[in-house]
């Protein structure tokens, strides 16, 4: 699932309309003369153009009987266009989805079982974050492509007046001990607006619990269960230690303009976010830093949801031998880490950590990315976040509502509408 840069939030969108498959194209791939060629779909900002061009170049150079054609898609309207042209006789041959969306398409039978490729792949070093998503009904479909997760952006300046270590900071409640100093005059310890859902959902897997589970076919809302009351209680205690709005996300209003004013210490956003508030705020180059969203305990980073993207191959496709040996190129170890370097990302595997080491940004998210998770694995989950009956629930609790009255209201909204479909 695409992760906006700053608000860090997952993009499903199925509400625009559907546009030609020819969309966008982008003939960076050039002409290899070779005597197949491949449609490939990525997805617009998912990778520079310097990197696609390269990728490409060096994909021809090494298999000089396959060529390449990129088009690139938009993210809006993406669904109701790969689920045509799963449907249709003229697919492309490999698509760049978001690694939630992976069981919507595979639901349809539209996509090809990849699962007698994994151990040649090593996918038993991917992300779960990425692999998890990826398979539908105990099969592979989804290939890990790359990563993008939370991570903890603060104030160097700030951190340093209040005598807070960063480096010091492993375990939530250190994490609570600093934030309550740094939360002094006009100064918000963090930056938390009340309905960050997905921050929310690490807190509840930290505990051990989980938004939905699915038993004998069904799936059922768990919000209500100790485990992710716990993780409520937390996000509480957090949201606290600042002035975040308790009835809105991080959209509302941008995070990226709340910490440029100068008056924030933290705030939780995927690295790039950075970037924004300095385009904002150009006095704050230079004064920003990472670190991963702590755990419980100190030898465990906390959970963060993942997003992404995995690439597949359509049945329809009638070149998919040629497609896989896309894939495997670019999902390989040499690629990989050429595109978590030229992207910030983090590498579908984790041993590849080391190739951001020199990114704080992304070595921080890479740490928390061993911790990644995703949301329930089915297509009744768009459901969900269409009326989100979370972000409901979190402002009844931060403006005083109990938990253990409230969670049940919640989980009863996520089981109607995980099912409404079946």
């Amino acid at each position: 699932m695409k992760l906006r840069l700053f608000a860090g939030v997952s993009v499903l969108v199925m509400t625009a309309g559907l546009s030609a498959c020819s969309s966008s194209s982008d003939d960076s791939g050039g002409s290899s003369g070779g005597s197949t060629t491949i449609d490939v779909w990525l997805m617009r900002d998912s990778v520079s153009a310097g990197f696609q061009k390269d990728f490409v170049k060096g994909f021809e150079a090494a298999h000089p009987d396959i060529e390449v054609k990129v088009q690139i898609q938009e993210w809006d309207g993406v669904g109701e266009k790969v689920t045509a042209a799963l449907a249709s006789s003229d697919a492309p041959d490999v698509i760049e989805t978001g690694n939630t969306q992976v069981a919507q398409f595979a639901q349809s039978g539209g996509l090809l079982d990849l699962s007698d490729k994994v151990d040649e792949l090593g996918g038993t070093d991917w992300l779960k974050g990425l692999a998890e998503p990826g398979a539908y009904e105990g099969k592979q479909y989804g290939i890990p492509y790359y990563a993008a997760n939370r991570v903890v952006i603060y104030r160097t300046d700030l951190f340093k007046e209040a005598g807070v270590d960063p480096a010091a900071i492993k375990t939530r409640d250190q994490w609570i001990a600093a934030t309550k100093k740094l939360n002094s005059g006009d100064t918000q310890g963090i930056y938390l607006p009340g309905q960050m859902w997905y921050a929310l959902a690490g807190f509840v897997w930290d505990e051990g619990g989980d938004l939905a589970t699915e038993s004998g076919g069904k799936w059922q809302g768990n919000l209500d269960t100790p485990e992710a009351i716990r993780g409520m209680e937390f996000y509480e205690k957090l949201q606290a230690l600042g002035k975040g709005p308790k009835d809105s996300d991080e959209d509302s209003p941008p995070q990226a303009d709340v910490m440029a004013k100068g008056k924030v210490a933290q705030v939780i956003s995927t690295p790039g976010g950075a970037n924004v508030v300095i385009e904002n705020n150009p006095e704050l180059k230079g004064k920003l830093g990472f670190f991963p969203i702590p755990g419980k305990t100190a030898g465990t980073p906390g959970a963060v949801f993942t997003g992404g993207s995995d690439l597949v191959i359509p049945t329809a496709s009638a070149k998919q031998d040629a497609a896989y040996t896309f894939i495997k190129e670019l999902t390989g170890d040499a690629w990989q880490k050429k595109l978590a370097v030229a992207m910030s990302y983090v590498p579908n595997k984790t041993t590849l950590a080391d190739a951001v080491a020199s990114d704080p940004g992304a070595s921080a998210m890479a740490v928390g990315a061993a911790e990644g998770h995703a949301t329930p694995n089915t297509p009744g989950w768009a459901a969900v976040e269409a009326k989100n009956p979370i972000k409901d629930y979190m402002t009844a609790v931060l403006t005083g509502g109990d938990p253990e009255k409230e969670a049940p209201t919640a989980s009863e909204a996520i089981t109607t509408a995980m099912n409404s479909g079946s």
